[in-house]
């Protein structure tokens, strides 16, 4: 697939920012649905494609134009906060967004896996984007044309989940009034993703080895099988060998799912996936389309030190509370974001054998008197790092398996402390591995 395409002009005016973007949407987009021009470019836009309007300014600014065309104002083309606005501007509404080095190789693996039709068995966290990747799977697929089912194996009844899967016919059961394709029937020629498939009960999970094995489905009260055509991803967000160990899932429907494993890791893990997912969430939550609020390097700061329990969903909910708090202002502050997890509250700052921890001059040291909730969580979260430190004798390796994060993770973060004025011990800064 080519990638998003701009003439010499255009590359004088905005090439440092559109080269950088252009190189992340070439593995995540459909770049032909992509038109990048400067916003005085008065001229057609090109037919079903979306257009984005650069300019430069003193002050970053982002806002629908239309159904399909997005305003993008940057001061600086080569922060951060630039080519996040500019990946949400250009990704279309079921195209995934990354700019972790971590997230994009995992993307790139899987569009060569889209051209093969041997099943995929995505593992993560509940919240990290399964669903969005096996969609990203289908669309790269020449399976594309075809239909793409999801099917939460937790959310269905356990009594209805094989007429559901398979079909039924009619009066084949109490209630069955009409007969039922199915949802593998349904996926023929298309791809069936099976979500949470943990949850799937085991007497099932033979009749779907079956199924998946002869490409073939018997519907219940039928003794006829009928053939289909269907690509299976599975997600899972347990352990699955752990679940065949235990004798919850069997282990020879795992053998023939986990044909090619991918693994998305926790949103604490891929912190520069945090900015553009935060400015994409912004431009569909946004109250007004036309004036989206821009996140200030305080507020993304503070998103880039959160642990992120609920992943990418917990900072949907972030930014949608954020796009509140900051009501109708064209910056979302550090004030704004309000955390889903509750903080807990800190005594008095670090100050430990050559781990110390002061607050920034905003940040009172004592919990008297009215308290900032951005504050609290910078520095909780500050107290963690370093007390975690402290207790691995400066080891960065120890500290981050003790945190539940990478290394790189964890120097970014202390990194960010720095940048958001929390100063830190010489030990903590540098540290040893």
């Amino acid at each position: 697939m080519r990638g998003v395409q701009f003439d010499t002009e255009f590359a004088r005016q905005h090439g440092p920012l559109a080269q950088r973007g252009a190189a992340i949407a070439a593995s995540l987009f459909d770049c032909d649905a992509i038109d990048l021009r400067d916003a005085a470019d008065g001229g057609p836009a090109r037919p079903r494609t979306r257009a984005v309007h650069l300019s430069r300014g003193k002050a970053p600014a982002l806002g629908r134009k239309g159904a399909s065309q997005v305003a993008l104002t940057y001061a600086d083309p080569l922060s951060e906060s630039s080519l996040a606005m500019l990946l949400a501007a250009m990704a279309g509404a079921d195209e995934p967004i990354a700019a972790d080095p971590e997230s994009l190789s995992v993307f790139a693996l899987a569009g060569r896996l889209a051209e093969s039709d041997i099943p995929v068995l995505i593992n993560g966290p509940t919240g990290t984007g399964k669903e969005v990747l096996s969609r990203f799977i289908h669309t790269r697929s020449k399976r594309r044309d075809g239909p793409f089912i999801a099917v939460n194996c937790a959310a269905m009844p356990e009594t209805m989940l094989e007429a559901l899967l398979f079909g039924h016919q009619k009066g084949a059961f109490t209630g069955a009034t009409q007969a039922s394709e199915g949802f593998m029937r349904a996926a023929d020629g298309g791809t069936l993703l099976l979500d949470e498939i943990a949850e799937m009960p085991i007497q099932l999970q033979a009749k779907l080895l079956r199924a998946l094995q002869e490409q073939e489905v018997v519907p219940i009260g039928s003794t006829r099988a009928i053939k289909v055509d269907v690509r299976i991803i599975a997600c899972a967000n347990r352990d699955l060998p752990t679940e065949v160990a235990e004798g919850r899932f069997r282990a020879d429907l795992y053998y023939r799912l986990n044909v090619f494993p991918l693994a998305l890791r926790p949103l604490r893990e891929r912190v520069d996936d945090i900015a553009p997912l935060a400015y994409a969430m912004a431009l569909r939550h946004a109250p007004d389309p036309a004036n989206v609020p821009c996140l200030n390097d305080a507020a993304l700061a503070m998103l880039k030190l959160h642990s992120w329990p609920g992943n990418v969903r917990e900072l949907e909910n972030v930014i949608r509370r954020a796009l509140l708090l900051a009501h109708g202002k064209q910056a979302i502050a550090a004030e704004h974001i309000v955390f889903d997890s509750p903080a807990r509250l800190i005594q008095s700052p670090v100050a430990a054998a050559g781990f110390g921890v002061a607050p920034a001059p905003d940040m009172p040291e004592e919990t008297d008197g009215p308290r900032r909730l951005s504050s609290i969580v910078q520095l909780s979260e500050a107290r963690a790092i370093v007390e975690t430190l402290e207790a691995c004798g400066g080891s960065r390796v120890r500290a981050a398996r003790e945190l539940g994060i990478s290394e790189r993770t964890l120097r970014y973060r202390l990194a960010s402390m720095r940048d958001a004025g929390i100063e830190i011990g010489r030990m903590a800064a540098g540290g040893r591995r």
